[in-house]
């Protein structure tokens, strides 16, 4: 596939980028240049290999899942800036 200057400038209007027509041909060659990297990246074999996340093999720390007690509400709230009758307290945004 190969982008011509018409095509790149389809390309700006739709991206919303201003291009002057002189600095066309280049944005086509680098179109160009970023497809002719794509189709070299489709011609790696990669049958057989796991979708990663990571380049080191790690899994997420877990815990038990457990029922707890709760009943907590003084511990929850001792750090709040602003509680009141067992609850958070925000400041009114609605006017």
């Amino acid at each position: 596939m190969s982008i011509d200057k018409d095509t790149a400038a389809k390309v700006a209007k739709l991206a919303r980028i201003r291009v002057e027509d002189d600095a066309l041909p280049a944005l086509a060659q680098e179109f160009n240049d970023i497809l002719g990297f794509i189709e070299q990246l489709n011609e790696v074999d990669v049958d057989g290999i796991e979708p990663m996340t990571s380049v080191t093999p790690m899994r997420l720390k877990r815990r038990e899942d457990v029922v707890t007690e709760g009943g907590m509400v003084d511990k929850v709230l001792s750090n709040a800036p602003d509680a009141r009758e067992g609850f958070f307290a925000v400041p009114k945004v609605v006017e």
